[in-house]
């Protein structure tokens, strides 16, 4: 299962590069797409709704805390380091294309590095909150890549804002504020913070969205 996971992201990335340089976005694809859940499997960008960033990392590892690769707000739209696959938790699997239900926990695989969305209790280089990174193995992690959908519905809705908590360290995902230097020149520091707050609400973008008449295993 997961080498047809590896193929299924690797001909996403190739279908990404080539809308790219038609000067395109995914968005394109799926403007029109009736399903409004955001499902198992399905492969986008999400947006802080406050800071007007989308959530992104690249193969630069902080020179601080942690040392893991690091995690940023980046503007771009098109930017292609921007786009995670929704997961089930580590060896609790979900069913690919089954919508997201409120208050479930999920991790977030980067899709370009196939790293998780992580995070534990080391200081952000900036803010001096709680770090965020991208950990494991194409993958495959811990208990610090777990993290709660939080919204107010049944099922994570595409149209509306969300919060991601922490299992581990019970924060919230959010945008600091602060702006990195060199080699990151102007992103965005992602942290995490104990309290809800307008800065840690995110909302699905950009991306492709798995329909349930398109269940195939398990992710």
């Amino acid at each position: 299962m997961e080498e047809l996971n590896r193929i299924y992201c690797a001909f996403f990335a190739l279908f990404v590069l080539f809308l790219s340089a038609e000067n395109k976005l995914v968005a394109a694809f799926s403007d029109d797409f009736e399903y409004d859940y955001v499902s198992c499997g399905s492969i986008i960008k999400l947006l802080n709704t406050r800071h007007n960033v989308r959530l992104h990392s690249h193969d630069i590892r902080y020179g601080s805390g942690s040392g893991q690769q690091s995690v940023t707000g980046v503007e771009p739209a098109a930017d292609k380091n921007s786009y995670w696959q929704v997961k089930g938790q580590q060896g609790k699997p979900c069913t690919r294309g089954t919508a997201i239900q409120c208050g479930s926990t999920i991790r977030l695989l980067h899709v370009e590095t196939r790293k998780n969305l992580h995070s534990h209790h080391f200081s952000s280089p900036l803010s001096h909150n709680q770090e965020v990174s991208g950990f494991g193995e194409d993958g495959v992690g811990d208990d610090g890549d777990k993290w709660v959908v939080t919204c107010s519905s049944t099922y994570w809705n595409r149209n509306d804002p969300v919060r991601f908590k922490h299992v581990v360290t019970n924060s919230y995902l959010t945008v600091s504020g602060d702006i990195y230097g060199r080699p990151i020149h102007g992103q965005r520091e992602i942290c995490t913070v104990p309290n809800p707050n307008q800065s840690n609400q995110w909302k699905a973008m950009e991306g492709v969205y798995i329909k349930p008449t398109e269940t195939s295993g398990k992710d």
